[in-house]
């Protein structure tokens, strides 16, 4: 532990809680920013179900004592399969009951706030009942967003009057935003998820949890930084009347991704990429979330296969058990690929393929984590969306130069084996994709400054020094196993 931390922890250590969405796309920034406050000495509780908390990364050694795992069981509720924790686990139209559970757990979550009494709690858009909860226990709240400041301002108005109520109103960027921008969603990425914007099973739409969220905090954190869109953080400010923390971009640390050097699995991944030219592999992954219906798993596979280029394809055939939905590759793609391509439909350690030097570009979702992955390591970004935020992550990445969008049909979101084939060979190897390159290698120091992040988590953490309730000090937390007794099984 360095001085700073020991500093931290002999004087004014905070206790933080942290309660991220049950998504492994949110709970993965999340953990990255525990283990960054942590690293300042100070502790953090990280509370999940069961069965998440079992799946996360393991912690690095140094931090282990300082960040506690609390295991909240998932309450059970019709419709939700059994094992079901997190959206992975689910076919996209049975998210909304694993939202209806996850709003059971207000109570065991009060209970736990109140045995722990914590300086602060740090939840997803989706505890909307949380800022409550913590005011009415004396505890400071903050709503820390996984989105990027300029999807949060495209789709939350604040305390701007929110006019739009169709599909099509969210296809052209608000009027509240003030400077020229392209960034809103496509009519087929937004016609997708309407359902959940304005409602679902839970009864509570992903409208309403964001605006009642951000009422309900002492502070808005965001993943983001000033490097990138400043312009955008500002407005955030303006339009919630809140101060707006960004906490960088939480890139996780190569080395903190384990020992996969001795696993099997991931020495015949490198052995492939060794024999690949510097540079050349297309590497293919759409995230623990997406999962491409059949004509966008035909027409990608064709493309690749049209590319010519070497890939590395990590593909999601299914979102859990239930999931009836069978998708094939093409007939014969594999054996004519063969050699060329690898597809592999079960665990890739993305990071440690996105650090090989073979790499020469990373077709994603547009995912953040993924983008923040790719940009650290300098690999080029071709997109293609499929749900939730990625439309408008997209939207950035191509207005600031960072990322090429596949051509598709704004409509119907169809795009054709030709349009992926010439986007990749574009950003790859043409010279008209240098632009694309060289930015990738520009960001780096955006997206992959260990001094820069650590900055942005020392800025938040003394705010969060600075303006916890005092109506909370003195309340003396309960010793661990009354919390235990409160709550139940702990990591």
């Amino acid at each position: 532990m360095d001085s700073k931390a020991l500093q931290s922890k002999q004087g004014d250590e905070l206790h933080v809680v942290m309660f991220p969405w049950l998504a492994f796309g949110h709970m993965i920034p999340y953990l990255e920013l525990a283990k960054l406050i942590a690293q300042s000495g100070h502790r953090v509780s990280f509370v999940s179900t069961p069965r998440n908390i079992d799946r996360l990364p393991k912690l690095p050694q140094n931090l282990a004592s300082f960040i506690t795992f609390v295991k909240l069981p998932l309450p059970h509720v019709s419709n939700l399969p059994e094992n079901a924790e997190a959206t992975t686990d689910l076919p996209y139209n049975k998210v909304q009951y694993l939202k209806l559970a996850h709003d059971l757990l207000q109570e065991p979550m009060a209970l736990f706030l109140e045995a722990a009494a914590p300086d602060w709690v740090l939840h997803d858009f989706t505890a909307h009942w949380l800022g409550l909860i913590a005011t009415k226990l004396g505890i400071s709240c903050a709503f820390f967003s996984i989105f990027i400041a300029s999807a949060v301002s495209v789709l939350n108005s604040g305390y701007q009057l929110d006019y739009r109520s169709e599909p099509e109103h969210f296809t052209v960027v608000p009027k509240w935003v003030p400077f020229h921008s392209n960034v809103a969603f496509c009519y087929f990425e937004i016609k997708k998820i309407f359902d959940c914007v304005n409602g679902d099973a839970s009864g509570v739409s992903d409208r309403y949890r964001f605006t009642e969220s951000i009422k309900g905090c002492d502070l808005v954190a965001v993943r983001s930084c000033f490097e990138l869109e400043p312009e955008w953080l500002r407005l955030l400010e303006q339009l919630h009347r809140k101060p707006v923390i960004p906490v960088g971009q939480l890139a996780t640390n190569l080395h903190d991704c384990g020992d996969d050097d001795k696993d099997e699995r991931w020495q015949q991944m490198k052995e492939w990429l060794d024999k690949q030219a510097s540079g050349s592999v297309v590497y293919v992954a759409f995230g623990s979330e997406a999962k491409p219906n059949q004509t966008e798993l035909t027409e990608s596979a064709l493309g690749l296969e049209q590319s010519q280029l070497p890939f590395f394809w990590v593909l999601k055939m299914r979102r859990g058990p239930t999931d009836t939905e069978v998708i094939r590759l093409p007939d014969g793609f594999e054996e004519r690929t063969k050699g060329r391509g690898i597809v592999c439909t079960s665990w890739a350690p993305q990071l440690k393929i996105l650090s090989h030097p073979s790499i020469g570009g990373f077709l994603s979702h547009s995912g953040w984590t993924s983008v923040v992955e790719a940009l650290h390591l300098e690999r080029p970004l071709i997109l293609l969306t499929f749900l939730a935020d990625q439309g408008l992550n997209a939207r950035f990445l191509q207005e600031k130069r960072m990322g090429y969008l596949i051509p598709r049909n704004e409509q119907d979101g169809w795009f054709t084996r030709e349009a992926v084939a010439q986007s990749l060979r574009l950003v790859v190897v043409e010279e008209g994709g240098k632009i694309y390159r060289d930015k990738a290698k520009e960001m780096r120091g955006v997206f992959g400054d260990r001094d820069r992040q650590n900055h942005y988590v020392d800025t938040l953490v003394s705010c969060l020094k600075e303006h916890r309730r005092t109506n909370n000090e003195g309340r003396a937390p309960r010793e661990a196993n009354e919390i235990d007794a409160v709550v139940g099984a702990r990591g």
